[in-house]
């Protein structure tokens, strides 16, 4: 089934102990968009500036993402730059943010993109996601928004209205621990569920992701690398592929939820091995499935049978 999301797409200036890139694509309705690209049809709703370059253009269609949403407007595109530690690739420090035509974006969705079944929020204004929401022309099947801090603490109130009427909601653990009010991960997310969403999903970075509902939690492990080159749009690669695949299968129960964390792991992994969209923007079948299979082999195990218990204490 189709997917429509609504987010940023933007260049950013970024230095990693590898290397450093000046205006590379970014943005995170362009990661989430081309993960999702490989298993769903998708569409973008974004603005961009005079200076957006055609071939960044031709990219996001060579993946085959309807960029009939993507608007262009006068001025420049929106930029972010930022420099990550040289000992812990995790830890970052933005040195400049520029929203540009982001600042007066206002999302206007045509007669095609209002028939999306399933819908990505990406981290924009609250209140311009819930206008996003509202003009959709029936309830999509499944609708899903991330967030941060700077709306968490700056519009919590607006937050919490559009979390009401959503069915997924992405965070990182800090970001579910402020907006919950709760130090405690689990609770954190219980608080959420109790809000309306039917799933949480927190990203743990290299530590994977915890997905929750009210009966069910499933725990998706990262998948480990030797080598972590430009951590940007991670958390918007896991969640295109999380969402890629249930809009691809249309498989909302408890398995199709475990496949889609998995995936999602498995297509930021890809994300981080490379600046920018480099390696997200040519993979191949071959190359997904075999993480995937390898990501499930990593944490497999045969449990206790039912004639089996484990040795104890003085063999009692």
């Amino acid at each position: 089934m189709s997917l429509l999301v609504v987010g940023s797409v933007a260049y950013d200036s970024v230095e990693t102990p590898e290397e450093r890139r000046e205006d590379a694509l970014g943005g995170s309705a362009t990661y989430f968009s081309i993960c999702s690209s490989y298993f769903t049809t998708v569409s973008v709703v974004a603005v961009v500036g005079e200076d957006f370059r055609r071939e960044d253009i031709e990219l996001l269609e060579a993946c085959r993402i309807d960029t009939a949403g993507l608007e262009r407007r006068p001025g420049k595109t929106f930029r972010w730059s930022g420099v990550y530690g040289t000992e812990d690739v995790k830890t970052r420090e933005t040195l400049d943010t520029q929203l540009n035509v982001f600042a007066h974006f206002s999302p206007a969705l045509n007669q095609q993109h209002r028939k999306h079944r399933y819908l990505f929020l990406g981290n924009i204004d609250p209140e311009l996601q819930m206008q996003v929401l509202e003009q959709m022309e029936r309830r999509p099947t499944l609708v899903a928004l991330d967030t941060m801090n700077y709306w968490i603490e700056g519009k919590q109130d607006a937050l919490t209205r559009v979390v009401k009427s959503v069915d997924v909601m992405f965070v990182d653990e800090g970001e579910a621990r402020t907006f919950a009010g709760q130090a405690n991960i689990v609770r954190a997310a219980r608080h959420i569920l109790s809000l309306g969403p039917t799933t949480v999903i927190i990203k743990r970075g290299e530590h994977g992701a915890l997905v929750f509902q009210e009966d069910f939690v499933f725990a998706a492990p990262a998948f480990p690398l030797e080598r972590v080159v430009d951590p940007t749009g991670a958390g918007d690669s896991f969640a295109g592929g999380f969402m890629g695949y249930l809009a691809g299968t249309g498989d909302l129960g408890h398995e199709g939820l475990r496949r889609a964390a998995a995936l999602g792991s498995v297509m930021g992994s890809f994300a981080v091995e490379g600046f920018s969209t480099d390696t997200l923007s040519s993979l191949n079948r071959q190359e997904i499935e075999a993480r995937l299979q390898s990501l499930a082999q990593l944490s497999r195990f045969q449990p206790l049978s039912a004639n089996e218990s484990l040795p104890w204490r003085g063999g009692q």
